[in-house]
């Protein structure tokens, strides 16, 4: 007798369909790996929440939760480059040889000023300078080849709004309340501060907010930077999950907070780089958006000046006689002393982070700066690098026929913008929280321009 036949079981189907129900996913299954993108996230979010001024318990020297987490994502890009596993990108970009030439002229700079005699003091100062410049630059190089999608730069570039955002919202606070917040940080575990953690200076008759960051000229020029990336999220929003666009009332929000906020520091640094960078975003936007967007600006200045009375003329007052400002006489007093420490050391400088500003004075110039400090070849390769990334943010437009794209891309190209011109208005490597953004920034530029070499190489609808 024939063996009769396994019984099988029913398979569910679903009603009205008449096909089976997809099959189902755990929560783990769901989750979206952790990749470089989510780890910059992090790295963006701790370097603009937590202050500068906090660093590691017991440690000899002075870190940063920032810059740990920068030096760790730089051993990450190391490792990756030996294996295929981890979806760092490879091959030839523009960005990352300009970061790469960046970084060789620190190296350089940092040993040609070992070699030499050195004061205790400035040795130490050299050694920090230099672990902090190469976890800075080492961030921009796994940002360009660690994001490896159009979604993924977008998910870091919102982050990045929503913590200026919020940095914004401290200062705004500072300037209007006097909140004091750092009772806040003052007892963090594992964290202990190496200045006072005094966030609001005076200017006329204001108070001048920092937020979070180190001064209220470094709080400006990090709103003035992000504001552009802002505005583009509430033009070309991404897609959210369900489908649905829509920039919605935060992203909005965003941008009249970082607004605001770049007003509010009252520093010349920030406006001539919402200047420079208006004038490289604005003239790109269709003819309607761009007459909105000036109506837009003017009905802004008109609510701060009702909202906060003297405020317009104090930013006003900032251009005004200049020749007879005493900051500006400050500034100007130094540099004789900077000449002879450019003679001396001509190309390679006398190092980076070894001119004191206790000691030799401050240098509200980093371009003078980095002429003292790492030399010709150093400001020449700080050039290269910037320019190349507007560079490749303008290839990246023109070769995108995505109007999000577009956008994005000389939006990133206002923000080195605005970076290229308040380094002449201030000692920007000095303050690490703004520079730390500025080469997230610059790998981003690297990122759309390898997204767009992509896309000319494999053109819509061809197989890849």
């Amino acid at each position: 007798m024939p063996a009769s036949p396994a019984p099988t079981r029913a398979r569910a189907v679903r009603p009205g369909t008449g096909r089976p129900p997809p099959p189902s996913r755990t929560r783990r299954q769901r989750r979206r790996p952790v990749d470089a993108a989510t780890l910059l996230s992090w790295y963006v979010g701790i370097l603009l929440i937590i202050p500068n001024r906090l660093v590691l318990d017991g440690l000899s020297f002075n870190l940063t939760p920032s810059l740990l987490l920068g030096l760790g994502l730089g051993m990450w890009w190391f490792c990756a480059q030996m294996t295929s596993s981890l979806g760092a990108a490879k091959g030839r970009n523009a960005v990352r040889t300009g970061l790469f030439l960046f970084l060789a002229a620190n190296v350089a700079s940092y040993g040609y000023a070992t070699y030499n005699y050195l004061p205790g003091d400035e040795v130490k100062a050299a050694d920090r300078s230099a672990i902090t410049i190469v976890g800075f630059i080492v961030v921009g190089i796994v940002v360009v080849d660690g994001v490896r999608s159009l979604d993924r730069l977008n998910t870091l570039l919102l982050v990045t709004v929503n913590c200026a955002a919020v940095v914004a919202m401290v200062g705004l606070g500072q300037f209007f309340a006097n909140v004091n917040i750092s009772i806040v940080f003052d007892y963090m575990p594992g964290l202990h501060p190496v200045a006072p953690l005094n966030f609001v200076l005076e200017r006329s008759i204001f108070r001048r907010p920092a937020g979070t960051t180190g001064h209220p000229i470094e709080f400006g020029v990090l709103m003035a930077m992000v504001l552009p990336i802002a505005v583009h999220y509430c033009f070309h929003p991404p897609a959210r999950k369900n489908g649905k666009g829509g920039a919605g009332t935060w992203r909005w929000l965003c941008v009249a907070l970082i607004g605001m906020g770049a007003m509010v520091s009252l520093s010349r640094s920030a406006i001539l780089g919402m200047i420079a960078g208006g004038i490289i975003l604005i003239p790109t936007w269709p003819p309607r958006v761009r007459i909105r967007a000036i109506g837009t600006i003017f009905a802004f200045m008109v609510f701060m000046r009702l909202l906060v009375p003297g405020l317009i003329g104090t930013l006003l007052s900032l251009f005004k006689n200049l020749n007879g400002d005493p900051s500006i006489q400050g500034r100007t007093d130094d540099y004789a002393s900077a000449g002879k420490q450019i003679h001396e050391h001509l190309l390679f400088g006398r190092g980076f982070g070894t001119y004191l500003p206790d000691k030799y004075g401050p240098l509200d110039n980093q371009y003078l700066g980095s002429i003292v400090e790492t030399g010709l070849v150093g400001v020449a390769t700080l050039a290269i690098m910037m320019f190349t990334a507007v560079a490749a943010a303008r290839a990246a437009r023109r070769v995108s026929e995505d109007p999000a794209v577009r956008d994005l891309a000389q939006s990133l190209a206002a923000s080195i913008v605005i970076l290229i011109a308040a380094y002449a208005t201030y000692d920007a490597f000095a303050f690490s929280m703004s520079t730390g953004l500025s080469f997230v920034l610059v790998g981003a530029c690297g990122v759309l321009l390898r997204l767009a070499a992509q896309q000319h190489q494999y053109p819509a609808g061809a197989r890849q």
